[in-house]
This record gives structure tokens, C-alpha cells and sequence, in this order.
């Protein structure tokens, strides 16, 4: 009998650990979720710069991000 009660102790054990890591893991993902509404800034996009004329200059190796 008292075999019994530890195992079904540790079982409620593992099953509450399972709840948590699964509440603990949406959250995470739900906040995931909110940074990635934000807009994301291209790194990849080179930086065009404009004359007095309004013309487009010539790209440079510094122009990149």
C-alpha cells in the first residue's frame, strides 16, 4: 500500500513539471509572437545616398550596412 501513494505522488509531480514547461513555453512563444509585430530592420540594404540634384550617387563599399 505504501508503494502505492510515492508512485502517484511522483506521477502528480511529473505532471504538474509537464504543466509548468508547458505554460513557461507559450509564454515564451507569445512574447516571440509580440517582438516579431515589430518591423524588422533590413541589415542587408545598402545606403543610397542623393546629389544636390536629386540624383542617385554611385554605390561604395561603405554604403553597406
Amino acid at each position: 500500500m505504501a508503494g502505492s501513494s510515492r508512485t502517484s505522488f511522483s506521477k502528480r509531480q511529473k505532471e504538474r513539471a509537464r504543466q509548468e514547461k508547458r505554460a513557461e513555453k507559450a509564454q515564451r512563444k507569445a512574447q516571440r509572437k509580440q517582438e516579431g509585430s515589430a518591423p524588422a530592420e533590413t541589415p542587408n540594404e545598402p545606403v543610397i545616398t542623393h546629389d544636390e540634384d536629386g540624383q542617385p550617387l554611385g554605390l561604395d563599399f561603405h554604403d553597406f550596412r
